[in-house]
């Protein structure tokens, strides 16, 4: 068995600048999994998405299989094949749930031209949930599912939910955990 070295090792957490820094050559296999990915060539997205998202949370943003991603990436960076990554039941609530209903909407906020100009949103949607109160939701409207600021939103104990409103938005629902 081949020892890796953990800065090139690719796992799930990852990050995707990373990983680009470390195999350049696989820019393209990721665009391959996905057309979401062509983005990474923006280079004001490069040096802001790219060094906050995973490769987890990039599977969910290309609606990918993890396994798939990590397996594919790992093969073409001719890493140890021993090491397959085994599928994770990634099961996801589809439909809206009742909390989104039950809650008042308290704050919309398009990040769309912000993210676009090279800006993060990070500090602006966790400044404005710290002012939400119970029975209170806040809608994130963002170009692609916003992976990293889900994970922090719901360690600090949000509930979260997207849709894909279309191509280029979607829209994400914060909600202090009720009851």
């Amino acid at each position: 068995m081949s020892e890796t070295n953990i800065d090139t090792a690719i796992t799930p957490e990852t990050r995707i600048a990373v990983l680009l820094k470390n195999y350049p050559e696989l820019e393209e296999i990721l665009i391959e999994l996905s057309p979401t990915f062509a983005k990474l060539r923006n280079p004001i997205l490069r040096k802001t998405i790219a060094k906050v998202a995973n490769l987890r949370q990039a599977a969910q943003i290309g609606d990918v299989p993890l396994s798939k991603l990590i397996n594919t990436l790992r093969c073409a960076a001719g890493l140890d094949k021993d090491n397959e990554l085994e599928e994770e039941d990634m099961t996801e609530v589809t439909s809206k749930p009742e909390w989104v209903e039950k809650t008042t909407l308290k704050t919309t906020f398009d990040a769309r031209e912000m993210i676009e100009s090279g800006g993060h949103p990070l500090t602006r949607v966790m400044e404005d949930l710290d002012n939400m109160a119970d029975n209170e939701s806040y809608r994130l409207i963002t170009p692609f599912l916003p992976a990293p600021l889900i994970d922090v939103g719901k360690s600090r104990g949000f509930q979260t939910w997207s849709e894909e409103d279309n191509d280029n938005q979607f829209s994400t629902y914060f909600a202090r955990m009720l009851g």
